[in-house]
């Protein structure tokens, strides 16, 4: 169809029958490279739902730009659907749905089984923080009649990525009398925004011999936040007094701040068939969004159904917020408890621990249409061709068996799946380590994304709800 017909053919049809059209006329993918693109799986109906989850998920990105907002939405999802704050105390019983938060910053959500947490738990764990930039201690200062905040980077981003592009702050600041100021810029209409200006390529000769990664530097991160210099006061001043004004925080309460920059871009789909996705914060919280909706779909497991949403991943697991803090098995040690009382011994929860089986989720690089030479065909994971099994050796891989017994409730429950592995290389683990030396069997799976760690990653809409299929087939099948 020539492209002027396709532009009015796209005016007159609904979005979601427009996508289905496209999905439908798809050629389906030559065996011989493996599996088949799962849009091609799908009946009419099962299309539609993969599309209204797309929106679902859509609208709950953009509100959760961080950890902390992630775990607000989160807990106002899980309100909704029927669970609450685990209690200080008390009996649990099978068709319980608790929340437990941790620090504000990682969640925990867990539907009590019929059978004895002593014979394991079912989880799906999945990290919330994204690479962005955040503010320093003491960030603002003047610059040649601006105002700009010093940034540091959490998590690997490609710098350049960052400038000439619409930026937001949000976070809070935590002032020494306890109060706790939320603040959030850029995200509505309304807003102003901020951003990183390059240079002009009029002038930036003395720059071009950079390299990729240092075309902006780290220490060249810096947005601009104002700019209008009053006639009797310094520009930082004036920005100081605005601060007090709006927030009444001063220049020192923002040592005690967690205020992240983030792209200011709403989710927006990609292609005329709208099959994919551009988001920013898609990893990890596309792993996370998925485990949050598969749990909250469970009503009386085998076993103890948990997601365990976890902050920190981008820069190592670290602190008491991460996967390798203590939190979670304290935590699961604590239900152990409730449920067996002054019985209760440190060997039950080791035990419990052994039983254990774990879906670690996070996505990874898809094959690039472009640069497709960085992967292995054979193993590449390919956007719209469904979960991807992580097979990275080096010590990541599950074991056979449990690699086995993943594939049957997969192929059971109709999931679309493929392998990734990298290019000579091996990787992988995100927060699957942290949970296997716990003695836990865990297996590593998520979906692929173009340009991850970007400020716009793609995903595939089918992708997505592919995932979210698999973990509900995890909680729910009876080996």
């Amino acid at each position: 169809m020539p492209l002027k017909h396709l532009s009015a053919l796209a005016l007159c049809l609904p979005a979601t029958l427009l996508a289905l059209s496209f999905a439908t006329q798809s050629p389906a993918a030559d065996a011989a490279d493996g599996p088949q693109s799962a849009w091609q799986t799908l009946s009419n109906d099962e299309r539609s739902e993969v599309f209204a989850f797309a929106e679902d998920y859509k609208d709950f990105m953009s509100r959760a730009k961080t950890e902390l907002s992630f775990v607000t939405e989160a807990v106002r999802l899980a309100e909704e659907a029927g669970f609450s704050e685990l209690p200080e105390s008390g009996k649990l019983s099978p068709g319980d749905r608790y929340y437990d938060v941790n620090r504000g910053r990682t969640v925990t959500l867990f539907v009590v089984g019929s059978e004895p947490m002593t014979n394991g738990f079912r989880v799906v764990g999945a990290h919330v923080d994204s690479p962005r930039l955040e503010l320093k201690g003491r960030p603002l200062y003047e610059s040649h009649g601006f105002a700009l905040f010093q940034t540091y980077r959490h998590g690997g981003i490609k710098n350049y990525q960052w400038v000439n592009l619409p930026l937001a702050l949000v976070g809070h600041v935590d002032k020494k009398d306890g109060t706790r100021v939320p603040i959030s810029v850029g995200l509505s209409e309304d807003d102003p925004i901020f951003i990183i200006p390059d240079l002009s390529p009029h002038v930036d000769a003395d720059y071009r011999d950079r390299k990729n990664r240092d075309v902006i530097m780290g220490e060249e991160l810096d947005p601009i936040i104002a700019s209008i210099a009053p006639a009797d006061d310094s520009l930082k001043d004036s920005v100081l007094a605005y601060l007090n004004s709006e927030y009444d925080i001063e220049e020192a309460d923002l040592v005690s701040a967690e205020l992240a920059i983030v792209p200011a871009v709403a989710p927006r789909d990609v292609g005329f068939d709208r099959g994919m996705m551009a988001i920013y914060g898609q990893d990890d919280k596309l792993s996370s969004y998925t485990a949050l909706r598969a749990v909250l779909e469970q009503t009386n497991p085998r076993q103890t159904a948990v997601a365990f949403l976890v902050d920190n991943e981008e820069v190592g697991n670290i602190n008491n917020t991460g996967s390798n803090s203590d939190y979670f098995v304290d935590l699961l040690a604590e239900l152990i408890y409730r449920e067996q009382g002054d019985a209760y011994t440190d060997i039950d929860i080791r035990r419990a621990l052994r039983k254990t089986k774990v879906v670690s989720s996070d996505v990874n690089p898809g094959i690039h249409p472009t640069y497709p030479g960085v992967w292995e065909s054979g193993n590449a994971p390919r956007l719209g061709f469904g979960v991807n099994l992580k097979l990275y050796g080096g010590g990541f891989n599950a074991n056979s068996e449990f690699m086995a017994w993943n594939r049957a409730y997969l192929d059971d429950a109709e999931v679309a799946w493929q392998t990734a592995t990298y290019k000579g290389r091996a990787s992988g683990g995100t927060i699957g380590s942290s949970l296997s030396r716990r003695n836990m069997e865990v297996i590593d799976y998520g979906v692929p994304l173009l340009s991850i760690h970007s400020t716009y990653a793609v995903s595939s809409k089918v992708d997505v709800h592919m995932l979210y299929r698999a973990m509900d087939a995890f909680y729910r099948y009876s080996d």
